[in-house]
């Protein structure tokens, strides 16, 4: 299994084997760098707002300037690293996160700063996808779920660790360490997947990779982002006009690539099936809501009602542990009855979360406003998120598992990023300045958000089969979710 063997045709790792215990704990390194990130700068916000006088569009570009190039590359990095070896572009992944890192530690100002997140977004779209892969490609067929639900788990833990790590170094030194504190846990698993990591690839992937649709797609997203974000503090009528016209006409671009390229990124003939896409549509709803409240709620609890960075980083742990304590019933249920009614349930619990976070106001304790809302969107992501990532798999082709997956992640991070630079301005907490005192566009905000996820409820209810085709596809997705 050593050197360039193909796992796609002789899968024979273990899950009991020191072998393969070695692998998934690369793998769960390997995302874990990328998920931490995610969570622990969400709480490191206020403090980047004062060390570099950024206004919220500055927050909301540190974000979204991420989630931009991670999402609009996810698939492109899973198809070089089928193509030319996923241990290869897990490690070019790594070595590249762990130097914009650096250079996101180090950086004086906020521009350079969310250059340097874009960076970051880069090559995690490079090592995200082959984690994932990694395992699938090298574990026997008998043990692959197993070794998908361990990484699932510890992944889980990853983020679950996060905002504590965050808070602490924020509290106690500053927030560059947030960025700094992923150069040595690269550095140890760029060493592991060396050493342990078997080197595999899909000998039948296509020769050519759609570079010029994902470069298409990066482009039009960013003028489009730019737009939404500046526009409504600078006017329209200068350049986000302009830039926003023309990221509207690369993606336009975009889908006229992916029509006629016989390599596409995105094959649109996936989206036929109506259950591939209202599955995704729901994702696009439920994430958007979700990255956007957590956005707003960690800033708000630090700057409004004076939380510490390790207050307001532990304020969302409900969440992650209802998520670990039941998403994996959640995915059995829908195997029994379907996905359609958990599926529209679950949104509808996350809207009724989210008015109460609007509640979220000086004066009140954790216990009697946040502490509520939190269990109640634990809840609704747990009976929601297992059931989606199988209605996602079971729509399509065994075939075609990988791209589903890989498109509908994708999904959910062009989510976040569209929710962020939409929603803050609609609820009117656009230029509020570097005090960032979000006032009452806050609860406007949670409204909206709630408003979002009834439309997935609802996309849900019209659009999910309320009972799975027997298939493999079918079968694992609850252990993948």
């Amino acid at each position: 299994m050593d050197g360039a063997s193909t796992a796609e045709s002789i899968p024979a790792l273990r899950t009991g084997t020191a072998r393969g215990r070695w692998v998934i704990a690369v793998a769960v390194l390997g995302s874990g760098v990328a998920f931490l990130d995610g969570t622990v700068v969400n709480v490191a916000l206020p403090a980047i707002a004062r060390d570099l006088h950024a206004d919220l569009a500055g927050l909301q570009w540190v974000l979204t300037g991420y989630l931009l190039t991670m999402g609009s590359l996810l698939i492109v990095g899973g198809s070089l690293g089928d193509h030319f070896g996923r241990r290869r572009v897990f490690v070019i992944g790594l070595i590249g996160f762990a130097g914009a890192s650096l250079l996101c530690g180090v950086a004086p100002t906020l521009s350079m700063l969310i250059a340097a997140r874009c960076l970051q977004g880069v090559a995690a779209a490079l090592l995200v996808p082959g984690s994932l892969a990694i395992i699938s490609a090298s574990f026997c067929p008998e043990d692959r779920g197993r070794a998908i639900g361990a990484w699932s788990g510890l992944a889980g833990v990853a983020t679950v660790i996060g905002p504590f790590l965050g808070g602490w170094l924020i509290d106690t030194a500053t927030w560059r360490l947030v960025f700094f504190i992923n150069v040595p846990l690269v550095a140890l698993t760029v060493l592991l997947a060396m050493r342990h990591v078997p080197e595999t690839r899909d000998v039948n992937a296509p020769h050519r990779i759609d570079i010029l649709g994902g470069l298409a797609l990066v482009a039009g997203l960013g003028g489009v982002v730019y737009a939404l974000i500046e526009g409504p503090s600078v006017g329209w009528a200068g350049a986000p006009a302009v830039v926003g016209a023309l990221g509207t006409l690369l993606l336009v671009v975009f889908l006229v690539i992916e029509r006629r390229s016989a390599h596409a990124m995105v094959p649109l003939a996936i989206f036929r099936s109506r259950q591939f896409s209202g599955a995704n549509a729901v994702t696009l709803a439920v994430y958007a809501a979700l990255g956007v409240t957590t956005f707003l709620l960690v800033v708000h609890l630090q700057t409004d009602l004076g939380y510490s960075a390790l207050e307001a980083g532990a304020s969302l742990l409900p969440v992650t542990a209802l998520l670990l304590l039941f998403s994996a019933r959640a995915g059995a249920l829908a195997q029994r009855i379907g996905p359609r009614v958990p599926m529209t349930v679950g949104p509808l619990v996350i809207a009724g979360a989210m008015l109460l976070f609007g509640r979220v106001q000086p004066g009140r304790s954790y216990w009697n406003a946040v502490f509520p809302a939190a269990l109640m969107l634990g809840a609704g992501l747990a009976l929601t998120v297992a059931p989606l990532t199988t209605a996602v798999l079971a729509a399509i082709d065994d075939d075609h598992s990988g791209l589903g997956s890989a498109i509908n992640n994708a999904v959910a991070r062009l989510a976040g990023l569209l929710a962020i630079a939409v929603i803050p301005a609609a609820a009117g907490l656009a230029g509020v300045g570097h005090a960032l005192d979000l006032g009452h566009g806050y609860q406007r905000a949670m409204q909206i958000a709630a408003a979002v996820t009834l439309v997935g409820a609802a996309l849900a209810w019209t659009t999910i089969r309320r009972s799975f085709p027997v298939g493999r596809a079918a079968q694992r997705g609850p252990e993948a979710a």
